[in-house]
C-alpha cells in the first residue's frame, strides 16, 4: 500500500473509532434509524395480525418496533408471544412501558439493535412497517433467515416486483401485504 493510501486509510479509520467506542461503550447501535417513527392505526395493527393466521404458540417479530403496539396486541389478543426490534432507545423504552402497562411483559421481549442484524430465526410471523427501498434490502435476509412457512405481513409497502404478495387488503387509505416463505 502506497504512503498516500496508507494515510487515507488511517484517516478513515480515526474517523470512525469515536461512533465504535460509543457503541461498545453504550450498547447502542452506531447508526441512525432507516425509517421514521409512524405508528400503525391500531385497526391496522390488528388486520395484520389476523391476515397472518396469529394464534397462540406463534412468535411474532416486529422490525422496526416504535412503541411496541404489535407485538403488545399479538400478546394480549392473539395469544403469541412477540419480540421487538428498533435501533432507537427512546421507541424501546417506550415499548417497554407500555408492555408493563398492558400487563404482557412476561410475553413480550424488546431488544434494541439494527433490524438487519437481528437474529429472527425463531419467527413464525414478521411484521413490518417499513419504507420500499429498506423493504426491499431487507428482502434478502428474510428469504435467508426465516423458516418455510413464515408470515411475513407489511403495512403498506410491498417486497418489488418480483415478490408479489399472497393477499393484499385496503383498509381505508392503509395497504397490508402479506407472504409466507417457501
Amino acid at each position: 500500500m502506497d504512503r498516500r493510501r496508507l494515510i487515507a486509510f488511517l484517516a478513515t479509520a480515526a474517523l470512525a473509532l469515536p461512533a465504535c467506542a460509543q457503541q461498545a461503550a453504550t450498547g447502542l447501535p452506531a447508526r441512525s434509524p432507516d425509517v421514521p417513527y409512524v405508528p400503525t392505526k391500531q385497526e391496522v395493527v390488528e388486520e395484520m395480525l389476523r391476515m397472518a393466521g396469529v394464534k397462540p404458540g406463534d412468535v411474532v417479530y416486529d422490525l422496526g418496533c416504535g412503541d411496541g403496539r404489535i407485538v403488545i396486541t399479538a400478546a394480549q389478543k392473539f395469544g403469541a408471544r412477540g419480540i421487538g426490534v428498533d435501533i432507537n432507545p427512546q421507541r424501546i423504552a417506550e415499548a417497554d412501558a407500555n408492555a408493563r402497562r398492558a400487563g404482557v411483559e412476561k410475553e413480550v421481549t424488546f431488544r434494541l439493535g439494527d433490524l438487519f442484524e437481528a437474529d429472527i430465526r425463531e419467527a413464525t410471523v414478521v411484521t413490518l412497517y417499513l419504507l420500499p427501498d429498506v423493504n426491499l434490502r431487507l428482502k434478502p435476509k428474510l428469504l435467508r433467515d426465516l423458516k418455510p412457512g413464515t408470515r411475513v405481513v407489511s403495512h403498506d409497502f410491498s417486497m418489488g416486483n418480483d415478490w408479489k404478495p399472497e393477499r393484499t387488503l385496503r383498509l381505508g387509505n392503509d395497504w397490508i401485504y402479506f407472504w409466507t416463505i417457501q
